[in-house]
């Protein structure tokens, strides 16, 4: 049963793409309109069957049921004002962005019907073409509702994830932020951070241990220095707690302290086991 008539996806990536895929196939979507930055992301989306076709402005919006920004975070919140003019009465609007306070923040105050979700879903790889149609299946889907949030808008919008197959947590925006700043920013901030201390020569002669603790410093670089920006004051927090960390094992290093040494990495096996 359609959930929608009209959905308007502002961001034809890798989580608007995927979600455009999801909304056709499940058929929660009479038509799925995509815009983005560059035509050619949004005519791709077209071709690939992601979106049903291209919107040329925000115009599109003006009669959608449900607009979906997927978005850098800073885009979001500028195009913002001019969306609030165009929706009509009851129109939900969500976005998908990894960092939450600032979004909810400005669009709670100018759309009656905004829902702040972040899916936890997707890859350091980005673009339509590696869009998946079932990466919601399984996934969380963060909801982040402020006190004047519509509970229509609310209940709409827990019912669209649930119905793409994720699981809802509700909590407070600077909640969100807060875990997230640890449990998402700070590994990619150390990610990119570790990969470029590594002088360029010696790359070629690695295991694949290096792959695998790099591989999300081949994410974006606009949308996530977009994302560090946006949740600064949590980030350096987190990267406060983990140069503490580097500097416990560092001094049992320098030290030639074993004892120590093995209660550090035994502490941080036993933590590693309890990720799914």
């Amino acid at each position: 049963m359609k959930m929608f008539n009209k959905v308007v996806i502002f961001g034809t990536g890798l989580i608007g793409g995927s979600l455009g895929f999801a909304l056709k196939r499940k058929g929660l979507a009479g038509q799925v309109i995509g815009l983005s930055r560059h035509r050619s992301n949004a005519e791709l989306a077209r071709r690939m069957g992601a979106i049903d076709r291209v919107g040329s402005s925000l115009g599109a919006a003006q009669d959608a049921d449900l607009v979906v920004l997927a978005a850098p975070v800073e885009t979001i919140i500028n195009i913002a004002p001019d969306l609030a003019q165009r929706l009509k009465k009851g129109c939900l609007v969500i976005d998908v962005a990894s960092t939450k306070e600032k979004i909810v923040t400005r669009l709670n105050r100018l759309i009656p019907d905004f829902v702040g979700c972040h899916p936890l879903a997707g890859s350091e790889k980005k673009g339509i073409s590696n869009s998946q149609l079932n990466i919601f299946t399984g996934s969380i889907c963060i909801i982040t509702p402020a006190p004047n949030t519509s509970e229509s808008a609310l209940k709409k919008a827990k019912s669209l994830w649930k119905k793409l197959g994720a699981r809802i947590l509700l909590m407070p925006a600077a909640r969100h932020d807060r875990i997230l700043g640890f449990t998402s920013h700070l590994p990619h901030a150390a990610a990119f951070s570790l990969i470029a201390s590594i002088p360029d020569k010696f790359l070629r002669i690695s295991s694949g241990g290096l792959a695998d603790t790099t591989r999300i410093a081949a994410s974006d670089k606009l949308l996530w220095s977009q994302i560090f920006l946006s949740n600064r004051k949590n980030l350096l927090s987190s990267i406060s707690a983990f140069q503490t960390k580097l500097a416990e094992f560092k001094l049992a290093l320098a030290n030639n302290d074993r004892k120590r040494l093995l209660k550090i990495l035994a502490a941080a096996g036993k933590k590693r086991g309890h990720l799914k």
